[in-house]
């Protein structure tokens, strides 16, 4: 597109850091804010990166957002503890509960954290990389406010509750990370900017037509759940575990706020270490990975996370593409 820049990624960084500084964060935490919207740009998810850097100032500016707040436990297992987020920034609450997740996994085997009253976490698989670098499978989900129809329905009653699988390879990792519609909403709202249509049909426009217009499902909402009737399911179930994990809200709940806030998000962590099988673990993705490789198809088969390896070497070298529309209402936040 004529009108992309491209962003070093330091600049990117000090440019988030020093917006965030000037909202109230405190040093450390608009550092490791600004890291993490950075991070999230250089792997080319841009939808939950840099596109969103100006809502979440928004909602730091509406109040939704507490940028000094700190989560603190609130019951504690050996091996499960839930945790109350205290409406701080999202990113920094599911790193910190990533992080005791992997404790406990060090030290029993197996952690888990239920965090309730939080907000946003940008991009789930961000907390999927950081578990996998420690040496630990991760799975993790966060319930949303209601953006999705189940499935058959035309009003919104489910969250695309995004999930997140993830596990230590090649120093790198494996990563899924996907929303429970078809597509996610950031992901849209990039089409959308780029006047792109979507590959294959991810909701009804006003007519109640499938489309693969994302300006026409935004207005709608009425996404289509991944696996139709199975995407629903385990929507509503994701949701329901979160919230009785947590002992936090439920998608209803939080959507009768009117507001994405107070959400529920529960981070599991597994050491690989632990276990019998240890020595021979990489040797028995490395054969998986090989077999899933031979599919006979008409383009190149990637496994979840390579192409974020892709995309992350190539905006090291080039810098990341930015929208310049989005550039200056970014710059603008400085004013």
């Amino acid at each position: 597109m004529a009108d992309t820049l491209l962003i070093p990624r330091g600049e990117m960084e000090g440019v988030f850091r020093s917006i965030l500084l000037q909202h109230g964060f405190a040093p450390e935490k608009a550092q490791e804010c600004a890291a993490i919207f950075t991070a999230n740009s250089l792997d080319g998810v841009y939808s939950h990166g840099v596109n969103r850097f100006a809502l979440f100032v928004q909602m730091v500016r509406d109040g939704h957002v507490r940028p000094n707040a700190e989560p603190f436990a609130v019951h504690t297992t050996p091996a499960l503890e839930q945790w109350d987020g205290a409406l701080a920034p999202g990113v920094l609450n599911a790193v910190k509960a990533t992080e005791r997740a992997v404790e406990l996994a060090k030290q029993q085997g197996l952690g888990c954290v239920a965090l309730a009253n939080t907000n946003h976490w940008m991009r789930g698989g961000y907390y999927g990389w950081l578990a996998a670098r420690a040496g630990c499978v991760f799975i993790g989900w966060s319930n949303t406010i209601a953006n999705m129809p189940a499935y058959g329905a035309t009003d919104v009653r489910l969250g695309n509750n995004p999930l997140v699988i993830a596990l230590p390879f090649l120093q790198e990792a494996m990563v899924l990370d996907m929303a429970l519609s078809q597509f996610s909403y950031g992901a849209m709202q990039m089409a959308a900017l780029k006047g792109e249509g979507l590959p294959v049909a991810g909701g009804y426009d006003k007519e109640g037509n499938l489309t693969n217009d994302p300006s026409a499902i935004l207005a709608t909402s009425r996404t289509v759940p991944i696996g139709y009737w199975k995407g629903a399911g385990l929507s509503l179930l994701l949701d329901v575990v979160a919230a009785v994990l947590s002992g936090g809200l439920a998608t209803h709940k939080i959507s009768s706020q009117k507001i994405e806030k107070g959400l529920s998000q529960v981070f599991f962590a597994i050491d690989l270490a632990q276990l019998k099988n240890y020595r021979s673990i990489e040797a028995c993705i490395q054969a998986v990975v090989d077999d899933y490789k031979q599919s006979v198809a008409d383009s190149e088969v990637l496994y979840p996370g390579e192409r974020v390896l892709q995309s992350r070497q190539r905006n090291l070298q080039k810098g990341i593409p930015v929208a310049a529309k989005i550039w200056e209402e970014i710059l603008a936040l400085q004013d």
